[in-house]
């Protein structure tokens, strides 16, 4: 099968997207067989079909000669020759599931249809109908065939769009509905379903005028062309308009999403940049995009921060940033999925709702930030297509882009305002130093500020660390410290990036040999920053000794600590370490440091996994290296306060390993960090890292390590809905936990076999698995195990109806884990046997065991679970007739899916107010 790199995009012009990047598929007929193909993808289409779709009446003679060379092109743009595979009696396109922007929008508006819950609807159909990027198959007419399923596609779209309509009046987005509306009724100015919606939105917007007004203009159209009335819905609903029926009222409006709020803090002592600061406050009305660009180390996130500290009362609807390290050298570039999940995260999207496919959260993002005045700041990127994923695309949003790349792409193709920076002005420079040393010393010696100003070729990053060694010696005159850079042996007056390394290089001279070696040495760390106990890790140091260590950096500039506790390096410096390492530190020494830097994060976060999963390690460590200070979070509320900081770093630390000869650390740092990702919606994050895993593992033979990538691969492709991957991983999982007698694993496995046939609404067999892995977890003597699939058991058996069998099952379960004293299972399970004793009639019974489950939630701190229990208690209140209580326990659960952000909020809402009405009559 051909990468999962591949898709085809046939909704708008046929093209292909190999690794994010698009590729030309130059000509006519190859475009033609492209996309019949690509219309049949896993299926085989033969010659004779594919030659009448390409070439109809005009056959040449040499059509199947022909045919093959396209083929063959084909193959060449696809990247690999497994992509098109000959078999009788033609050819097959394998690349996968997802692998075309048409079989993407088909399972997005699938997905649709089968969820009842509006915001799930407005997500899957929002993301489908942005694959749209025009008229489908737009570029490959004259085939009558393909310009038929074009107009299948059109309205395809056309349905999506109706439905994104309908779903999005249900939850109430009314308002930002009726641009799009409009449009849509001049393109059909006849369809009446498309009129009741607009009517509708009308309406609710206070505009009932209007919505009358839309109604009479559709009717005499409809009479003057076709001769005929509305249809009895659309007068109804004119009717219920002019009498102001409640029945088509707004729904109540959704919880108040969060104002993001993710600058950095401004350089204090920023100055100058005048023209460009007033350039940026011309653009603020026009949005769209501005490319700040310049050299490394002229100041371009400065400039950018600062601004956005000074016009964010401009954009009310908060301000996001991200730093995409495009040329840092020691990580690879962020990855704009990546980046665009936090982005959600800071926009109030809980990770119930956080979608998988990277297409899908572009379209996501776009859609939240409709109608917003919203700051996008997107500091030092690579490239345009690092950058374009994360446009806002709203009109009343603005994104700064700071490259040292000119970024001409997004100028040429979507019309960012270039903002050029050069150095600072001499002037500039000289009021640079006076903010850091003051008015006095300047201008006590005008001549040396200026010559060192000139020595530091006038870019900011040399200037601060010069003026951090002049304001901590007062005792140096300027002109001593201006002698000092005029002795650098490197000093190459013109050359930017000599004069400001003669400068890093002149700072480090005056550093001590233990600050000397630590700088160094963090010039190995993979992440955007670092903290102090992982810096003493590093450099194999006790933590009182790295203290006054970081505290000599960053006096020197060379380091800063930018959030309490959290260093970073500007990127040109982390270049200018490494080359001092590779210089000065030997490759055993190196690597040693690496070592322990790895020791520390996997030590780390596994102990933060059994925080906050006690009973569930399934792997064993070697011990740390000496040196290694490993963090030991105290509850797990500490627990996940650390992951949610290192993430970052532990994603930038697998990579690291794996290519630094360290696989087994990549496998198991994988799996230490599985669960948080899992847990926090980070679809994409945890695919790659055990891919990476994967890989790893396989490098060096570990069938352990291959077997837990498999089956955390498999749960991340439950997770996203890829069902059959799933499978395919847990499967191999199975084999090779076999293959190393590994019960724990294997049963592990199992039940998550279970869960995924569950997902599927396969009870019988999900049974099965659940069934199998209760007998290896009692092979294997794991107590806790047992009672995790002991749950599992009776909760399958309660959904296929045997509730007397499910109350056993899940009595056992609760024994045991209160036996292990499994606080989150024991909870769980309290759940379960409620629904079992609600499914009997017997709700006394089960408000008791909803409440035992409310207790041990709150002491886990798992609040959705909570609200789930809340909403069972209130179901058995109501079924024994004591409707306050249900409504007290369905209060509760709004306030916390409230708090959460969660879509279930709506239903419980509706339920709330079905409650109150039946009060009323």
């Amino acid at each position: 099968m051909a990468g999962t790199g591949v898709r085809v995009r046939l909704l708008g012009p046929v093209e292909v997207v190999v690794a994010g990047s698009p590729q030309a598929v130059n000509g006519l007929r190859r475009k033609a067989v492209l996309a019949t193909l690509a219309l049949h993808v896993g299926r085989v289409v033969s010659v004779d079909r594919l030659i009448d779709v390409v070439w109809g009446d005009h056959l040449p003679a040499t059509a199947a000669n022909t045919l093959q060379r396209h083929v063959s092109y084909l193959r060449g743009v696809l990247g690999e020759p497994g992509s098109i595979v000959a078999r009788q009696p033609g050819y097959l396109l394998d690349t996968g599931p997802d692998s075309t922007d048409v079989q993407v929008a088909e399972r997005l508006i699938e997905l649709a249809r089968r969820s009842t819950e509006g915001h799930e609807q407005v997500k899957h159909l929002t993301a489908a109908v942005a694959l749209w990027r025009g008229p489908p198959l737009a570029d490959v007419a004259g085939s009558a065939w393909l310009e038929e399923q074009a107009e299948h596609l059109a309205r395809l779209r056309l349905e999506a769009e109706r439905s994104l309509v309908e779903a999005r009046l249900s939850v109430g987005e009314h308002a930002g509905l009726l641009p799009g509306l409009e449009r849509l009724v001049r393109q059909h100015p006849f369809d009446e379903h498309l009129h009741a919606q607009l009517m509708l939105a009308l309406y609710r917007d206070g505009r009932q005028g209007e919505a009358v007004a839309a109604y009479r203009r559709l009717r005499d159209n409809l009479r003057e062309h076709l001769g005929i009335d509305p249809g009895p819905r659309l007068r109804d609903l004119e009717c219920a308009i002019l009498r102001q029926d409640t029945a088509i009222a707004a729904p109540a409006p959704a919880a108040v999403a969060p104002v993001a709020a993710q600058l950095p803090p401004p350089v204090p002592t920023f100055t100058g940049r005048t023209a460009e600061l007033a350039a940026l406050d011309a653009l603020v009305e026009r949005g769209g995009a501005v490319v700040v660009s310049g050299t490394a180390g002229v100041g371009k996130t400065a400039l950018a921060v600062h601004w956005a500290h000074r016009a964010a009362a401009r954009f009310p609807d908060g301000q996001l940033y991200v730093n995409l390290r495009g040329f840092d050298p020691a990580a690879t570039p962020t990855d704009p999925a990546r980046a665009l999940h936090g982005f959600l995260e800071a926009l109030g999207v809980p990770a119930a709702r956080m979608p998988g496919d990277p297409d899908a959260m572009v379209s996501l993002y776009r859609t939240t930030l409709a109608g917003k005045r919203l700051l996008v700041v997107l500091d030092n990127a690579r490239d345009a297509e690092q950058v374009r994923p994360l446009l806002p695309g709203s009109p009343h949003c603005l994104a700064i882009v700071t490259s040292r790349d000119q970024l001409i792409p997004l100028v040429v193709t979507e019309s960012a305002q270039p903002v050029p920076l050069d150095l600072l002005s001499p002037g500039e420079a000289r009021d640079m130093l006076v903010r850091r040393l003051g008015e006095r010393q300047v201008a006590a010696e005008p001549a040396a500020a200026d010559d060192i100003a000139d020595r530091c070729a006038r870019l900011p990053i040399a200037l601060a660390i010069v003026a951090a060694r002049a304001a901590t010696n007062r005792q140096f005159s300027l002109a001593a410290v201006a002698g000092e850079l005029g002795d650098l042996d490197a000093f190459h007056a013109g050359d930017e990036a000599t004069d400001v390394r003669a400068v890093f290089s002149w700072s480090c001279r005056t550093l001590s040999p233990p600050a000397a070696r630590l700088f160094r040495l963090l010039s190995l760390h993979p992440g955007p920053d670092v903290s102090a106990p992982a810096v003493a890790s590093l450099a194999g140091a006790d933590g009182p000794a790295i203290g006054p260590l970081l505290t000599e950096l960053t006096r020197a500039n060379l380091f800063t600590e930018h959030t309490y506790g959290r260093y970073a390096f500007h990127d040109l410096l982390r270049a200018y370490a490494a080359s001092l390492a590779d210089e000065a530190e030997p490759p055993a020494e190196q690597q040693a440091a690496v070592h322990r830097l790895l020791d520390h994060c996997l030590h780390t976060a596994h102990a933060a996994d059994l925080a906050l999963h006690p009973h569930f390690s399934a792997i064993s460590l070697p011990p740390p290296r000496a040196g290694v200070l490993p963090e030991r979070p105290r509850n797990r509320s500490a627990a996940a306060a650390w992951f949610s900081t290192e993430v970052p770093v532990l994603l930038a630390a697998v990579p690291l390993a794996a290519r630094s000869g360290f696989e087994g650390h990549a496998w198991r740092l994988a799996w230490a960090m599985a669960g948080f990702l899992h847990r926090q919606g980070h679809w994409q994050d945890w695919l790659g890292t055990q891919r990476i895993a994967l890989a790893a593992a396989s490098r060096i033979g570990d069938q352990a390590g291959q077997g837990h990538a498999h089956r955390s691969l498999g749960l991340a492709c439950s997770r996203l809905r890829r069902y059959d991957e799933a499978d395919d991983h847990l499967r191999r999982a199975l084999d090779l936990f076999t293959d190393v007698g590994d019960d724990a694993g294997r049963a592990h496995t199992c039940l998550n076999l279970g869960q995924l046939a569950e997902r599927q609404g396969q009870h019988q067999q999900a049974l099965t698995h659940s069934r199998r892995a209760l007998a290896l977890f009692r092979s294997a003597g794991n107590r806790a195990g047992q009672g995790y699939t002991l749950n599992a058991v009776g909760w399958q058996e309660a959904l296929l109806g045997n509730y007397h069998s499910a109350l056993a099952s899940c009595g056992e379960a609760l024994r045991m884990l209160q036996e292990v004293d499994d606080v989150q299972g024991q909870a769980d399970t309290w759940d379960s046997l409620g629904h079992a004793h609600h499914q009997l009639g017997d709700d006394r019974r089960a408000i008791a065991c909803y409440e035992h489950a409310l207790e041990l939630f709150t002491q886990v701190h798992d609040r959705y679970a909570e609200a789930s229990t809340y909403v069972n208690l209130g179901g058995s209140h109501r079924a024994l007739g004591d409707l306050g209580a249900t409504r007290a326990a369905w209060r509760r659960a709004l306030t916390i899916l409230d708090e959460l952000g969660d879509a279930d909020a709506d239903s419980i809402r509706a339920n709330l107010d079905q409650l109150d009405a039946s009060r009323l009559h």
